[in-house]
């Protein structure tokens, strides 16, 4: 009888694994917390999970032999000595987006963790958000017929603060387009199919700080149809509504608040359409009528969590969010931003 639990410790307890995945963790069946790591405060955030075990170094928790497989959610600039460093080790990794800085440092951790035969997952956990799962069903039910136009939005208000590594593209490689719109391109090619070329335009029109405050994506899909992807620091949060829109031939699906870190939102979706006759006074009042959607409240870190372990426990590698997708996404976030330095299209 294989194992149940997969005994896990994390490298960067403090910023997201604190406020998010840790507590996905402890509500996953499959995953016994066994240690955290954090350059400061590690004793304070152990006890405050109830996790036996705190570091105040990577190097020391790689050598937990009850660690079998480690969460990395160090600031980017880390990650990829990291995952070296815990293939290395042995362990499997879950590492939260964007993978590394650069797609060359992604491709040798990538290349480490193969060559020691663990498994890479990346955190790209708003594919398992029940209203994103939703759309992808409705999609591949042709229930919109042909795509046509998709838009992704994801705001936030991030001012200048003292130590903010997304605000400096050395310690981040960038600013919104690198750290928001990554979740935006990595949910249009899952639902709606490869991106073959991009345009971009990105600059800081708020904040003053090294790293992009602004970034707004064309896409051009391989299936022919449009899309735009908006990612801005400057936007404040109660003013951004983080919106998924999917527009078919014959129907459409609209969401509100599911792009974001938490379960909830809004989906509603309108379909067997396209077959009247040309509407010449395109009067748009009264004519349509959405239905909401149901969709089940998943916390996708706790649903993140649980598919990576069941993965390990399983010795199957992970479908979804694998080194393959990581070194995808950060090829297309290279060519958004060559796209944005030249003004033209870059294939993809």
């Amino acid at each position: 009888m294989g194992e149940e639990r997969l005994s896990m410790g994390v490298i960067g307890a403090g910023g997201i694994a604190r406020r998010r995945t840790i507590p996905g963790m402890l509500k996953a069946e499959n995953i016994r917390l066994a240690a955290v790591m954090n350059p400061s405060g590690a004793d304070e955030i152990a006890a405050s999970f109830g996790v036996g075990r705190a570091y105040t170094s990577h190097e020391d928790l790689l050598a937990d032999p009850d660690v079998r497989a480690v969460y990395i959610a160090s600031p980017v600039a880390f990650h990829g000595r990291q995952i070296e460093a815990a293939a290395e080790a042995g362990k499997h990794v879950l590492c939260e987006k964007p993978l590394t800085l650069t797609l060359e440092e992604a491709k040798r951790a990538a290349a480490a963790c193969e060559r020691r035969n663990v498994f890479l997952q990346e955190g790209y956990m708003m594919k398992f958000h029940g209203a994103h799962r939703a759309i992808g069903r409705y999609i591949g039910e042709g229930r919109l017929g042909r795509l046509v136009f998709l838009r992704a939005q994801l705001a936030c208000w991030y001012p200048p603060m003292a130590g903010a590594w997304r605000q400096d593209p050395v310690s981040g490689g960038g600013g919104s387009l690198i750290d928001m719109a990554t979740h935006l391109l990595d949910l249009i090619e899952y639902l709606a199919g490869p991106i073959r070329r991009v345009a971009a335009l990105t600059g800081n029109l708020v904040q003053e700080y090294r790293s992009e405050d602004a970034a707004t994506l064309l896409l051009d899909l391989a299936s022919g149809a449009h899309a735009t992807v908006e990612a801005f620091f400057c936007i404040p949060d109660e003013a951004s509504r983080t919106r998924l829109e999917f527009y078919g031939s014959r129907g459409a699906l609209l969401s509100e608040g599911t792009v974001g870190q938490g379960s909830g939102g809004r989906l509603e979706g309108i379909f067997g359409l396209g077959e009247a006759g040309y509407e010449a006074g395109q009067n748009k009042e009264g004519t349509a009528t959405f239905e909401p959607i149901e969709f089940p409240q998943v916390d996708p870190y706790q649903a993140q969590c649980e598919y990576f372990a069941q993965c390990v426990l399983e010795g199957r590698p992970p479908a979804i969010n694998n080194a393959e997708n990581a070194l995808r996404i950060l090829h297309l976030t290279e060519r958004a931003y060559a796209a944005a330095r030249t003004g033209a299209f870059a294939e993809v």
